[in-house]
């Protein structure tokens, strides 16, 4: 199953539609921007909510919680590393290993890969496309794709904080 996670190029919230290989509504991602931590729903297109994603603070490097159905399944997290980000995906036994500066990695479970992701350049805003292998929990894998995503956008905010008042 192909999915396509689309991010408006301009938008006061975090909003993205996921579509399916048709160009139909999936999915919908919202999340709310004055929080403490980012917060994240993954809803039906008709506003069920499937699951939800959630910053963990304070932790000295990004960690989010997946949650379904009100319990806690996974948590995602930055490793420490000095040259190739690490991210490590507790309570699902799930690994992932890729280039992530260019979005393309992929997941696995038990050395099977379960979750292939690719960033499409040369689009309108961001689209990332999911390629879920059969029998995956499609709603617990768009979890964890976005849960990795706001890792990697939390931590290079926090990079870019850092070196903009190093430089003042």
């Amino acid at each position: 199953m192909k999915l396509y996670l689309k991010q408006k190029f301009f938008s006061w919230k975090d909003r993205a539609w996921v579509k399916d290989e048709t160009g139909a509504d999936r999915y919908f991602i919202e999340g709310k921007v004055l929080s403490i931590g980012k917060k994240l729903w993954i809803m039906t297109p008709e506003g069920e909510q499937l699951a939800f994603v959630r910053q963990k603070v304070p932790t000295l490097m990004p960690k989010f919680i997946v949650e379904i159905g009100g319990s806690e399944v996974a948590m995602i997290a930055k490793k420490f590393t000095f040259l190739k980000p690490k991210y490590e995906i507790d309570g699902l036994g799930w690994t992932v290993q890729g280039d992530f500066f260019g979005h393309d990695y992929t997941v696995y479970a038990c050395e099977r890969p379960i979750i292939t992701i690719h960033k499409k350049w040369m689009t309108w805003g961001d689209t990332f496309e999911l390629d879920i292998a059969q029998g995956t929990d499609e709603v617990l894998a768009l979890a964890v794709v976005v849960a990795i995503d706001a890792v990697m956008d939390a931590q290079q905010a926090s990079s870019s904080a850092a070196f903009s008042s190093s430089s003042n």
